[in-house]
């Protein structure tokens, strides 16, 4: 299911509570854009575009939406993405499209072993 999806990214970096050094905004090997990096409901991370577009230009596979997690407290501790199945969204309706749909490599690009 998470390859279908295209939830192959590795999962954020944790730093120690005490760390104070900065992290840098993960971006994609292939193309060296920013992505953004966000946890499925399924355990599997995804990368996602920056950007939210109108459903009716993202094809269906490449659709997810965000969704807050709250904790006890009416404050959001998380943010998880969904992949939009069942009910289509209105053609006008913002949704996020996965990386991979956006992703246009550069022109030195070649596939390693690992990709």
């Amino acid at each position: 299911m998470a390859e279908v999806d295209g939830a192959t990214a590795g999962p954020r970096p944790d730093p120690a509570p005490e760390d104070t050094s900065w992290i840098e905004p993960p971006t994609c090997p292939k193309c060296g854009a920013a992505v953004r990096v966000c946890p499925t409901n399924y355990d599997r991370w995804v990368s996602l575009a920056m950007v939210d577009l109108p459903a009716k230009e993202v094809p269906e596979p490449y659709r997810w939406r965000l969704t807050k997690v709250y904790g006890r407290a009416p404050i959001p501790i998380d943010i998880v993405a969904v992949r939009v199945r069942g009910v289509d969204p209105l053609p006008s309706e913002p949704v996020v499209p996965a990386h991979r749909m956006m992703c246009v490599p550069d022109e030195g690009w070649a596939p390693r072993p690992w990709d």
